[in-house]
């Protein structure tokens, strides 16, 4: 089956190319349709050494030498569901905080002292220290 489809493939493109590009192009775009592959397994990296992803992420040095804390939260006393148990999160150490005058809120000229909330969720404890240590950050695990 797979092969008939590949033959009507190979019709319908000629058929459709030759009208208004060379033989020479019908013919490259076969090859090139027949030699190329799906997925490139071989491509895959599979392990990093500690920072690597940070290097190249464009962070800034002085947040990538940051320490977070891995914790997994507690459940909310009016909610007694099960679907927010065994997850883990990585909130960084925060301690450009004030109060702002004029209304009273903390304030923090912190760009990552929300991000944890909201974005840095993992299934597991180890995967939580993997992305850690692949971004370069020192991590602190804090067991409830």
């Amino acid at each position: 089956m797979a092969h008939r489809h590949s033959l009507l493939l190979q019709r319908t493109l000629k058929s459709a190319l030759s009208s208004s590009y060379s033989s020479s192009s019908v013919v490259l775009l076969r090859s090139s349709l027949f030699s190329s592959r799906s997925f490139a397994s071989d491509a895959l990296v599979s392990e990093y050494n500690r920072g690597e992803i940070g290097c190249v992420s464009g962070i800034p040095d002085e947040h990538l030498q940051r320490r977070v804390v891995i914790y997994s939260p507690a459940r909310s006393a009016t909610q007694q569901g099960s679907g927010k148990l065994g997850k883990w999160k990585i909130n960084f150490m925060s301690t450009q905080k004030w109060e702002n005058p004029l209304m009273g809120w903390t304030s923090t000229g912190d760009p990552y002292a929300n991000v944890g909330d909201s974005a840095l969720g993992f299934d597991s404890e180890e995967s939580a220290k993997a992305f850690a240590e692949n971004h370069g950050w020192d991590y602190v695990v804090c067991v409830s």
